[in-house]
Parts: C-alpha cells; sequence; structure tokens
C-alpha cells in the first residue's frame, strides 16, 4: 500500500503548520485549480511532464504504472488546447496514479469526474492538442510561479494544493 492510501492530511492543517517556513521546502499552489477527477483528495510523490499544447508524453506517462504517484504536467497554462481527456484519465486510474495536475486545460469532463483518480486543471478545453512528441519528462517544472521538483510530496484537497520536499510523517 503506498503512502498516498495510508496517510490522512488536510491542506489546511499542512498549512497550519509549516505557514513559517522559509526554506523553500513547503509551498502553496495559486488557488486557480478546478476538480475535474472522481478523487477530490490525494497525495504521493511526483513525477513531471513538460509539454505546450501536445499531450504525447503525457499519453506515455499515463500509461506507465503510476504505483500511487502525482502527475504534474507544465502545460505552459495554455488555455488553447487540452491534454487530458477521458480516455487519458481512465488510463490514469486505470494504472494507479493517485493524482493528475496539469497547468493547462483537460476536455471530457463528465468521463472525467468518473476516474477513479484526482484531476486538477486550469479550465476545461473542447479542443485536443498536436501529436508532435515534443516535451521533456522528470524535469523540474514552474507551475503558477512555483518550483516543482520529480520526487517532491504532492497533498490536493478540496481547500488546495501544496507540495513538500519530502512526505508528511505524521
Amino acid at each position: 500500500m503506498t503512502l498516498s492510501a495510508t496517510v490522512s492530511f488536510a491542506t489546511c492543517d499542512l498549512c497550519d503548520a509549516y505557514k513559517n517556513d522559509s526554506s523553500g521546502e513547503f509551498r502553496v499552489l495559486p488557488p486557480v485549480f478546478k476538480d475535474f477527477g472522481g478523487l477530490r483528495k490525494f497525495s504521493g510523490s511526483i513525477a513531471t511532464v513538460k509539454c505546450f499544447e501536445d499531450n504525447s508524453l503525457l499519453k506515455a506517462a499515463v500509461d506507465l504504472p503510476g504505483e500511487g504517484r502525482v502527475l504534474v504536467v507544465d502545460g505552459g497554462a495554455s488555455l488553447r488546447r487540452a491534454l487530458l481527456g477521458g480516455n487519458l484519465g481512465a488510463a490514469a486510474a486505470k494504472n494507479g496514479w493517485a493524482g493528475v495536475v496539469i497547468d493547462g486545460c483537460v476536455r471530457d469532463v463528465a468521463e472525467l469526474a468518473q476516474c477513479r483518480t484526482g484531476i486538477r486543471a486550469l479550465a476545461a478545453m473542447p479542443l485536443p492538442t498536436e501529436k508532435r512528441q515534443e516535451g521533456q519528462r522528470d524535469v523540474a517544472v514552474q507551475i503558477q510561479g512555483v518550483w516543482i521538483r520529480p520526487g517532491d510530496w504532492l497533498y490536493a484537497d478540496e481547500d488546495g494544493i501544496v507540495v513538500m520536499l519530502a512526505p508528511r510523517t505524521a
């Protein structure tokens, strides 16, 4: 069983505990992400994809075993193309991804709501991406001005999204 399935948390409690942290090890994402997935609360170790209006690497990632991790996608905050739709959301759930956080758009909103995984994104956009096989995986990404690195831990619930250097142990 993964840590994301065994540790309960509240992002408000985490923020209370770390509100005076100035080390940069605790970060809070801005409140711009909307909830699209079937799970409202999720957490896990982070894997990253950096892509712009091309979801080739995102598809490759969700097709792999997620092992309770959270995929953070730097989509350049594009509102012009959807990086994740119903098929990829279903693949993420089937392959054990705890969640997907996209600095960009999604589509097939009704289908995503049925996926047993957390999905956060900026907005819905029906237009799909082009497939150019461009982008990077497992690199540090900047999401809404916040740096996120592979291996960091993400916690998301109804109040927001926080990122920590290491998993919360208590």
